[in-house]
């Protein structure tokens, strides 16, 4: 089924294709400049630190829903070896298999495509089963440290978690902002919490999935209007699961990736940082969210912390 022209007129309005240059890969992340940098380690007031990051761990989040995006098989290849002899220093090694998007990750731009397109015009077909992405991999992201913002919508409803068919949309963004008393501003990472990872964390690995929360196709616009760098939410889906429109598929992460060339991240454990902000009354924080540099990767795993 083709796209409908209500994503199209979306696409249009949200486009950053040309805005950092033809030649750009890095998209919304040009946002973060040293300035925002700067501004972001004032917000450091006690030191605490954070950590978002759900464990890695063969019983992880990934089901077999989303075909070959397989939760991490963690192996020992050396156990306590002596490589230089008997009585010489000894080593253990690992080796993990396992999807890149398979935990806490980011998505890189090229992750999704449509109409045959990628972030900033370029074909689609530029991802290749030997080479990856060509353009707008995991690699070029590069660094991702930027004032973090927790956009905590669940608090803000008074609950905590937000029902299965909850599409959060700007109205919820704007009051998540008046909870915690802050603004998203240009260069800014939003976290946006739901509260749907509680049911992972529960032992309900199949309930997580679905039906789920998620941000509503009217939020692109929200983004690009604040000129946020990139948002990440404690879901699966990343946007409502199943989708608010019948039959449109994924069109937030299409609006994100493709049209804005924004990042996004998803199965963020948003729940410890929750009760930091509410503890101390603040939240917005640094946030050090770096992406794994794999060469033409479309997605990578990350380990985010929040320095409050």
């Amino acid at each position: 089924m083709a796209l409908p022209k209500e994503f199209h007129e979306i696409a249009r309005r949200v486009n950053n294709w040309g805005r950092w240059g033809a030649d750009d890969e890095t998209g919304t992340l040009n946002l973060i400049t040293d300035e925002v940098v700067r501004a972001a380690a004032g917000e450091v007031r006690t030191g605490r630190r954070v950590p978002l990051a759900l464990p890695l761990r063969q019983d992880g989040v990934q089901t077999g829903v989303i075909p070959g995006r397989v939760d991490p098989l963690h192996v020992m290849v050396q156990l306590n070896q002596e490589l230089f002899g008997p009585g010489t220093v000894a080593c253990s090694d690992d080796v993990v298999t396992m999807g890149l998007q398979a935990g806490t990750h980011w998505d890189a731009l090229p992750h999704v495509s449509h109409s045959g397109t990628l972030y900033n015009g370029r074909p689609a077909d530029t991802v290749t089963a030997h080479g990856g992405a060509k353009f707008g991999g995991t690699d070029k992201m590069r660094h991702l440290v930027s004032r973090g913002v927790l956009l905590d919508v669940a608090g803000a409803r008074g609950v905590e978690r937000l029902a299965g068919g909850h599409a959060v949309t700007p109205e919820d963004l704007e009051a998540a902002e008046e909870f915690g008393r802050v603004r998203v501003r240009a260069g800014d990472v939003a976290l946006v919490r739901t509260g749907q990872v509680r049911v992972y964390l529960a032992g309900d690995r199949h309930g997580y999935g679905h039906p789920s929360p998620g941000l509503s196709v009217r939020c692109p616009e929200w983004f690009h209007a604040r000129d946020v760098a990139a948002v990440a939410n404690d879901t699966l889906t990343f946007e409502i699961f199943p989708p608010e429109i019948e039959d449109l598929w994924l069109p937030v992460h299409a609006l994100h990736l493709v049209e804005m060339g924004m990042p996004q991240g998803q199965n963020w454990n948003l729940e410890e940082l929750s009760t930091a902000c509410g503890e101390t009354g603040r939240y917005a924080f640094l946030l050090s969210a770096m992406p794994e540099p794999f060469v033409g990767a479309t997605g990578t795993p990350v380990a985010p912390v929040a320095v409050l």
